[in-house]
């Protein structure tokens, strides 16, 4: 079993940042599933200061999901796919133990790739490809609360 190091959120959870994008012949990306294989909900995205190639946006990580790593040189890729099989709090940093899903190196995937994690991994290829990549790629916005439907008193 693979250990990863897993961000701290403010308030404290265990989290794990969108990143990635190209330069002129290589890439890499870091891209994030939930345990039904969708795009996650991102507690944050960035979109000011030094984006390119960058931590584009922090997800909450929990046991179950999945995290889809892509390197590539000149469109050559090397794609590997982990699930996150338990999360420990170390002293006050996190860490996940990982286990491997699928591997793809020399034009094939060893063992053969879930067909549910499709999308997550064209979204890791896109993402490690795209040059300068400054956005997400595969995540859920977090929906802003809706004005006066929780705040509002109760009139008399």
């Amino acid at each position: 079993m693979d250990k990863m190091k897993l961000e701290k959120t403010r308030s404290g959870l265990p989290a794990l940042w969108e990143k990635g994008g190209a330069g002129t012949n290589t890439g890499n990306s870091t891209v994030i599933a939930d345990g039904r294989c969708e795009p996650p909900t991102a507690t944050y995205i960035r979109t000011r200061g030094s984006l390119s190639c960058g931590e584009h946006a922090l997800v909450i990580m929990k046991p179950g999901m999945y995290v889809v790593t892509a390197d590539q040189h000149r469109g050559d890729f090397r794609v590997r796919v982990r699930k996150i099989t338990a999360i420990h709090g170390i002293g006050g940093e996190f860490e996940a133990e990982v286990e491997d899903v699928a591997t793809f190196d020399q034009a094939e995937w060893v063992p053969p790739l879930p067909p549910l994690l499709e999308r997550a991994v064209a979204a890791a290829k896109v993402k490690a490809s795209d040059y300068h990549c400054r956005t997400v790629h595969f995540v859920k916005e977090k929906k802003a609360k809706e004005p006066g439907v929780a705040n509002e008193p109760a009139k008399p």
